[in-house]
């Protein structure tokens, strides 16, 4: 199955204190942990073996266990480091004074975050109904990408459930797979793609 393009690592650089240099190890390991795991899924392994995990990140199979009880806290642990870097691009405030202009910024935005999450969002996709993790946090982001819309556009068009619908779910990461993946567009015709979606749904919309 194709993957996303390679990208750099979206978690920032680690750097050593020799003031404390057995506790910098012990951080340093871990956060290598989480990173390979993110790398093997980026490539396409949406189910990375400790093993494998171990091997990338040039650790034994005993530290990964003693930083993380299972393959899931891996994962769990992961997605926290992610929220925190993603939750500052996704509510910085809008250059957009009216909402439709707003709206084209947050597909901007939505296109910056679904790249570098893709392989987790990838691993969400594919594993959600066998973790109970997992499909607490696609509940949690289907909630947040209705929230952030309705943050932004009129009541009359949140109140159109059919409009709302639409504009949702090429809001949606499940979208951005299928124009990224299954039609192999670039980043920038995949926006364009979306962008035109939604010019045609609120082309007729008569609210400011």
């Amino acid at each position: 199955m194709p993957t996303a393009p390679p990208q750099k690592s979206p978690w920032p650089s680690y750097e050593a204190d020799t003031a404390d240099g057995r506790r910098q190890r012990s951080e340093r390991s871990r956060k290598r942990i989480i990173e390979s795991m993110f790398e093997l899924m980026r490539e396409g392994d949406i189910r990375p073996s400790a093993a494998d995990v171990a091997k990338r990140a040039g650790v034994g199979l005993r530290t990964v266990f003693r930083h993380f009880e299972d393959m899931e806290t891996i994962f769990e642990e992961m997605t926290e480091d992610l929220k925190k870097i993603v939750m500052p691009m996704l509510f910085a405030p809008y250059e957009a004074s009216d909402w439709r202009g707003r709206l084209m910024e947050s597909v901007d935005r939505k296109a910056q975050i679904y790249e570098l999450l893709f392989p987790m969002q990838v691993a969400l996709l594919a594993r959600r109904f066998g973790s109970e993790f997992l499909m607490r946090q696609y509940d949690y982001e289907v909630s947040l990408v209705r929230s952030t819309l309705q943050s932004i556009l009129p009541e009359a068009v949140v109140a159109d459930k059919t409009l709302f619908a639409a504009i949702e779910v090429n809001h949606t990461f499940a979208t951005w797979r299928r124009l990224r993946q299954d039609q192999s567009l670039s980043v920038e015709a995949a926006t364009e793609t979306i962008k035109r979606i939604m010019s045609a749904l609120i082309a007729d919309v008569d609210v400011e």
